[in-house]
């Protein structure tokens, strides 16, 4: 790793939302299209206000027998952790570290606080190196 290693330069660019208001049935079948198993959620404004996880739609529907074409992936919006296209990686690392989070949220602060990519660990593997990968996940998936 360079030492000027953004995490604009680590990210996987073309992120696609989904809105507050779709259903996690809709959101699954996204998921699907894209191969992918995260999706951020935005709001009315298209600002990131959440993450929703495959096993976000299997834990809260489906091991629930709620109907996900019931659910709104807004509902389940929470605090969600973020980084600035302009910081460097150790902050990408840090970040994820401190929160034990293997999906990053990209916003570009400066370009209108706006969606720009995601950081996956798939990202970090391709970009870092193996010992700073290998600190990540001792660091994030640690059990207590």
């Amino acid at each position: 790793m360079t030492a000027k290693l953004l995490a604009r330069d680590i990210m996987s660019s073309g992120v696609q939302c989904v809105g507050a208001h779709q259903s996690l049935f809709d959101v699954a079948k996204m998921m699907r299209d894209l191969n992918v198993g995260c999706l951020p959620i935005c709001g009315d404004n298209n600002r990131l206000t959440g993450l929703i996880t495959d096993r976000d739609i299997v834990i809260t529907c489906c091991a629930e027998g709620v109907d996900p074409a019931t659910v709104q992936a807004g509902s389940l919006s929470a605090k969600v952790h973020w980084i600035d296209a302009a910081a460097d990686a150790s902050e990408v690392l840090t970040t994820m570290e401190e929160h034990q989070i293997k999906r990053l949220p990209v916003i570009d602060v400066q370009g209108g606080h706006r969606l720009v990519g995601m950081i996956t660990e798939a990202n970090l593997a391709k970009n870092l190196r193996d010992e700073q990968i290998a600190e990540f996940a001792s660091r994030v998936y640690a059990t207590a």
